[in-house]
């Protein structure tokens, strides 16, 4: 009967040593099965965070790539542009040295003055200085607001103005004085437009290049500093007996 007790003990123990163990081991992998997927949905979560943090960087990458080619389109445009044109005209600066040639063929002149593609404003601004109402047309906007800002730094901008314009759709026929720092590609052109506009009281000054078919009245300075200086009196008849031979070869 004792054996038969001892047995029983011992087999009801085991039971709940079994029993406990298989409750422990559920549990043990319920932990761990929750746990991996804690894990599971932690990553997705820091997958899907990344993922987002890219393409917002992406994003803005390209904004700045962007914005900085059209700012950098914007600033250089102006100053390339001339290149692409039928007449390539592009902004060379004018030597001090030219700008003191043109005030000195200039030096018994007085009115109004332009000067044709101006550039930075610098021969505008000098003329002001010795009392000319000047004035200065250019294609450059850049140019041309950095012109107006020296002047009014220089103290002449009530006496300068600055025009962002073509100058074959401008009319320089108000101008006594007319400046133009050309380039031999436009220069016969440019003859046919001043005569036609000007007044033959006008006197016209060309910088680097002289006009083609022109005899000038007096010539400044050498090398890239020469200027020549054309009196309309000169070649403004050139029209009227251009027309009088047309007249007489008709019949």
């Amino acid at each position: 009967m004792p054996l038969v007790c001892e047995s029983s003990l011992l087999l009801r123990a085991a039971c709940c040593h079994w029993a406990f163990s298989k409750e422990v081991s559920g549990f043990r992998m319920s932990d761990f099965g929750t746990e991996s997927s804690l894990r599971s949905e932690t990553y997705k979560q820091g997958s899907v965070g990344e993922s987002t943090f890219k393409k917002r960087l992406g994003i803005i990458a390209t904004c700045v790539v962007g914005g900085s080619l059209v700012a950098l389109y914007a600033v250089t445009g102006p100053f390339i542009a001339p290149a692409l044109r039928k007449v390539c005209l592009p902004f060379v600066p004018a030597t001090r040295t030219q700008i003191e040639n043109i005030l000195k063929v200039l030096k018994n002149r007085s009115g109004s003055l332009v000067d044709i593609g101006s550039g930075d404003g610098r021969i505008v601004v000098a003329a002001a200085k010795r009392g000319f109402k000047a004035a200065g047309f250019e294609l450059n906007p850049w140019l041309v607001w950095y012109s107006r800002y020296k002047a009014w730094r220089e103290g002449v901008h009530h006496s300068t103005s600055f025009y962002i314009s073509d100058l074959w759709k401008v009319s320089f026929s108000e101008y006594s004085n007319v400046v133009i720092f050309g380039v031999p590609q436009m220069m016969e052109q440019l003859e046919v437009k001043l005569q036609t506009e000007l007044q033959s009281s006008a006197k016209v000054v060309a910088c680097r290049f002289p006009f083609p078919t022109w005899t000038p009245d007096d010539v400044a300075g050498e090398g890239i500093d020469t200027v020549w200086v054309y009196n309309a009196k000169t070649f403004k008849p050139h029209i009227r007996n251009d027309k009088d031979s047309e007249r007489q070869e008709m019949p």
